[in-house]
């Protein structure tokens, strides 16, 4: 008979609770399911299992995860599903002890993101070129990534009944299910004019009915993968940075809203982001700038 109290039954029950009574989106879900069996796994190599993990385990994978070149962003996130599971271990009375307790912050992990500079970002969104309905569709998309700072997720979920071109904007669905509008700039509007006029119609091809705003040659919804590929081909295409990804370019359309002078709160609001502290990343990537600039051009910071 099966153990109905093992550690599989306990990570199951947690990723209920996320979903039932926290109400994270599945996306969420699957990446905390991702973190915790990673720890499941290296629990094995040490003939230990969940329920029985210690702080010095917590660490342990922590910095295996490091050295196997696990990014900060995905250490931070490591961490949060962590400390979620063993807290409800313990409010259920399935250990009596929090090995991570004495963690760290998650925010001591996290790394600065990665952006691109204005010229980088203007010879990668202003490479797909001509009328062939596949560079008007990918022109339309890096403007929308970088002139607007969706997410690529939020970008694949637009619909056609979401985007108001009269009145420069376009409504996604974000984290948590929650709406916002995000006003298009004069070029990703012209962008996504041309797109839907001359380059979605060419792409369906009278086949059946598709509501998404983003099609594939067959035109079916294109995919969060298909979009990373086609970020990186035209990476390549531009001679930018091939580390560049969709989220790289609303990094970049943050950053640069920021160096231009808005405030934090309004670049909040587009980013859709619920907590400020959020956000405020970015002014730390600002600020990083501004002391390279005075360290290469101020003659007082050069020897």
């Amino acid at each position: 008979m099966a153990d109905r109290t093992g550690p599989t039954v306990w990570l199951d029950a947690f990723l209920d609770h996320l979903a039932v009574e926290k109400g994270l989106s599945p996306r969420t879900v699957e990446a905390y399911a991702r973190d915790l069996a990673r720890f499941q796994t290296f629990l094995e190599t040490l003939g230990q299992d969940l329920t029985g993990a210690t702080g010095t385990d917590v660490v342990g994978f922590l910095r295996a995860e490091k050295r196997r070149g696990v990014s900060g962003r995905t250490l931070a996130r490591r961490v949060s599903a962590l400390r979620g599971f063993f807290r409800f271990l313990c409010r259920e009375g399935a250990v009596s002890r929090d090995p991570t307790a004495r963690l760290a912050s998650p925010k001591a992990w996290k790394t600065l993101p990665h952006t691109l500079s204005p010229e980088d970002a203007a010879a990668l969104v202003e490479g797909p070129r001509g009328e062939d309905p596949l560079a008007l569709r990918d022109r339309a998309i890096l403007e929308l990534l970088y002139g607007s700072g969706l997410r690529v997720s939020e970008l694949c979920d637009l619909t056609l009944g979401f985007v108001d071109l009269s009145m420069g904007y376009v409504r996604v669905v974000g984290k948590g299910s929650k709406e916002r509008v995000v006003p298009l700039g004069e070029r990703a509007a012209e962008a996504l004019r041309a797109y839907l006029d001359r380059g979605r119609p060419r792409l369906l091809r009278g086949r059946k009915r598709c509501d998404a705003v983003f099609v594939s040659r067959l035109g079916r919804r294109m995919s969060r993968q298909s979009v990373w590929n086609l970020v990186k081909k035209r990476c390549l295409e531009a001679g930018v940075p091939p580390s560049t990804s969709p989220h790289t370019l609303r990094h970049s359309f943050a950053t640069h809203l920021l160096e231009g002078g808005a405030d934090l709160r309004s670049v909040q609001m587009m980013l859709g982001h619920a907590d400020l502290a959020t956000t405020q990343v970015y002014t730390h990537v600002t600020r990083r700038r501004l002391a390279e600039l005075v360290r290469r051009h101020h003659p007082r910071s050069r020897r």
